[in-house]
């Protein structure tokens, strides 16, 4: 008697639908979950971000639209205190408690905007924009890098973030219009 499991119509049907029906219950989840990811909570403000050759931009369309560049403090400039290679002469300026979307994109080469400490990591690509939204409730300075491979200076491409009081930000972005008019 020949055996059934070979050329058998039931099972065959069998173990085509049952795995199927497997991958249906994981992926109906998974795409929810996927389309969830690409939607973030409405920012309280905006903050643009471009990458240069080797130095960062930094504008704020939400508070007047003042922009200002974010270079690299020299061994020179440093005082007591900072950081060589990771203080910059203008950083980024944030409100604790605050959900900030940052736009991420670059105006020469591919950057990548990262910052561990604050959880972000977006690339900087020419001609396409990328979004990340962050909210930090410790009031601190948080530090990161280009971590792409840009060219020459690559390793001199600091992002500085200072996360201060509400009050102490609205003072900035005042003090900021003015400065960087």
């Amino acid at each position: 008697v020949a055996a059934t499991f070979s050329h058998n119509v039931k099972l065959e049907i069998f173990w085509t639908i049952v795995p199927t029906i497997i991958l249906l219950v994981i992926a109906i989840p998974s795409f929810r979950l996927l389309d969830s990811a690409e939607h973030y909570p409405k920012p309280d403000f905006t903050i643009k971000v471009i990458g240069n050759q080797w130095y960062w931009n930094y504008q704020y369309p939400d508070h007047g639209g003042f922009k200002y560049d974010s270079n690299m403090l020299s061994d020179a400039e440093l005082k007591d205190g900072q950081k060589r290679l990771l203080d910059v002469d203008n950083p980024i300026v944030i409100p604790a408690g605050a959900n900030v979307q940052f736009l991420i994109t670059s105006q020469d080469v591919i950057h990548s905007f990262s910052m561990p400490s604050a959880g972000i990591k977006m690339d900087a690509v020419p001609g396409r924009t990328n979004a990340v939204s962050i909210q930090i409730d410790k009031i601190g300075t948080y530090y990161g890098q280009c971590s792409e491979l840009c060219g020459i200076n690559h390793a001199f491409m600091p992002i500085m973030l200072k996360v201060v009081t509400q009050e102490e930000f609205q003072y900035w972005i005042t003090a900021s219009q003015k400065k960087f008019e």
